[in-house]
Parts: C-alpha cells; structure tokens; sequence
C-alpha cells in the first residue's frame, strides 16, 4: 500500500524538499498550507523543486486545532511531518507571542489532533539547535542540557519535549529531529548564509557595493537541507520513536563562511563586507557545534554535502537569479 504523508510547512525549505524526498520514496504527499493573499508565490520552492503538481495542498493552521482535525480525519497519514514554524530568530524578539503561538502551542495541537483522531501516525517535530544557546558542553548531543537565548529557542524547547512527553504519556511513535543549522538555494534572504550569498551574487553583478552582517565570529555547524531531510524520513521508520541530533560536526564562523562565497564569485571580501552593530542579537549564541553520532549508528545517516559545496551552490543560483528576474521561479528541478 502507499504510504500517506502530511506535512506542515512544506512550501519552506526544508518542506519542500522532504516532499521531493518522499515522493521518490513512492509516497502520497500532503501539505498543510496557512492561508495566505500571497497565491502563486509561497509555493515557489515546490516550484523550484518541480514537485508542485504531485503534491496535494490543504488549508490548514497550527494556531486553529480545529483546522488539523479537519485535515488529519481526511488525510489519515501514516506520517506527520511538522515543520511549520515561526523560525526566523531575530523576528521571534519582534514577535515573541507570535512566536509562542505558532512555534510552541502549534506542537500541541498539532499532537493533539493526532492523539484523538488517528493516534498510530508517526510523528515527527523538527527541534532546533538553537534550543542549546549558552552551550553547556563543547560539542552538543542528545544528553546536552538546553540553555535557550531567544523567544523562537524557548518556544522551540516547549515543543520538543511535548513531543516528548506525548511520547512517553500516551506510546505515540513521535520523535525529534534537534537540526544543526541546515541552508539550501532555498533559504529565505532573511537568513545569513542566503544574505551572504545573495549579497555576494549583487557584488559580482555590481548591483550593490557592500554586504552589511553583524556577528561575523559566531560558528555555527553547517549543512545541507537536502541532506536533512532524509534524517526525519529515517527517524519515522524506526520501529521505536527517540529523538536525534542531526549536524556534520563541523563548526564554522560567518566570516569563513563569507570568504567562500567571495573566493567562489572572485571578489575581494574585505573590500565590501561591512559590520553594522545594529544587526547583533540581543543575546548572541557563539558557537553551535552538533554530535551526530546516535544518527549514525541507528539510522546510518550522515551528511553528503560538505559546507563549500552548499555555499557554491547557493551563490550560483542567486546569479542565476539575478541575472535572469523573468525566471526567478524556474520550473526546472535542477538547481
């Protein structure tokens, strides 16, 4: 029988290319959408991706359980992928109870749902390794206490362990997938690896003079969304539910990460980056830096993608991008 999945998100990142991923798999795919005036626009990287004809979109809400309730009983998945989110950092300050709302109490309605109509899916929450913020230990695991520093960490701490908590109180298959920073060509420009990116493609193409960043010595662990996305697949295919941190082990600074993409596009770095004190967070997380290794052993998951590879391949398609508006949205899956 084909398996049935649903997923919330799925016209982000990492949505969009869990769908490519489980529609390879043989999987029907489908999507819980919030509305939106902006049609034709925020399935763009469906679009992108060349999946937006083979999956089926539904208007849903995690705010509204109500609205989860009426999906779940119609789709009846197999799998519940959640990976809706209000996930940009620096707006969860701006808009903390937003944040809360979508980001936090969103998991519970989401479980909830499931619980009382269709309890045997699977379930999976995409945990974030910004939960770890003030890191307790140098390299981050599943047994690493949490020490969140923003709005979107504690909101994202909340639902990974009702996730767990629904685990353990009602023998629910959920799992959490705690994701080291993972970027694609289809990254939002508000996050800085994208900005970096797009800033660099706008030099090259001499659209622009300078990149303005803030913290350029923060590390993060880097890797690709592509990748990622095959992790949650693995954790709903394990006959017991757990939680596991996905990351390559590698950490690298924004700086690093600046003087790739400027040597992939031939420009001198330290003639247009600009630091600008006014885009330092308030509470600023240093160093992230993931242990993957229950992934490897239990799921046989590790990265593909190394960090200069990804970084070329976001600074290529921004080019493309820029260079051609009309086809800013290709309708080809290459990237």
């Amino acid at each position: 029988m084909t398996k049935r999945a649903l997923i919330t998100g799925i016209t982000g990142q990492d949505g969009a290319y869990l769908a490519q991923h489980l529609l390879a798999q043989g999987y029907e795919v489908h999507g819980a959408v919030r509305r939106s005036s902006h049609g034709g626009v925020a399935d763009h990287r469906l679009v992108w991706l060349g999946v937006l004809d083979d999956v089926v979109l539904h208007d849903a809400n995690l705010v509204d359980m109500a609205s989860l309730a009426r999906l779940i009983d119609q789709v009846k998945p197999d799998e519940f992928y959640n990976l809706a989110a209000q996930s940009f950092v620096a707006t969860s300050w701006q808009q903390p109870i937003l944040t809360t709302q979508v980001t936090a109490l969103g998991v519970t309605h989401a479980l909830e749902a499931l619980r009382l109509i269709k309890p045997d899916t699977r379930f999976y929450q995409a945990s974030s390794s910004e939960m770890y913020g003030l890191i307790q230990q140098d390299m981050q695991s599943e047994k690493t206490p949490f020490y969140p520093r923003s709005p979107y960490a504690v909101a994202k701490l909340y639902g990974h362990w009702i996730t767990v908590n629904y685990r353990e109180s009602f023998g629910m298959h959920a799992s959490s997938g705690i994701l080291f920073n993972h970027e694609s060509p289809l990254r939002g420009r508000e996050f800085v690896t994208r900005k970096v990116t797009d800033g660099v493609a706008r030099i090259k193409l001499g659209l622009t003079n300078e990149l303005r960043l803030g913290n350029i010595d923060a590390k993060r662990d880097w890797g690709h969304a592509r990748d990622y996305v095959k992790a949650m697949w693995m954790m709903l295919q394990q006959d017991q539910a757990d939680d596991y941190v996905v990351a390559t082990g590698r950490t690298t600074t924004v700086r690093d990460m600046c003087r790739i993409a400027c040597e992939h596009a031939g420009i001198d770095m330290d003639q247009h980056i600009v630091i600008d004190p006014e885009l330092f967070r308030p509470a600023e997380v240093d160093v992230l830096l993931g242990d993957a290794g229950k992934a490897r052993d239990r799921l046989g998951w590790e990265a593909e993608t190394s960090l200069e590879d990804m970084i070329c391949e976001m600074v290529d398609a921004d080019l493309r991008r820029l260079q051609d508006p009309i086809a800013y949205i290709p309708r080809s899956p290459a990237l």
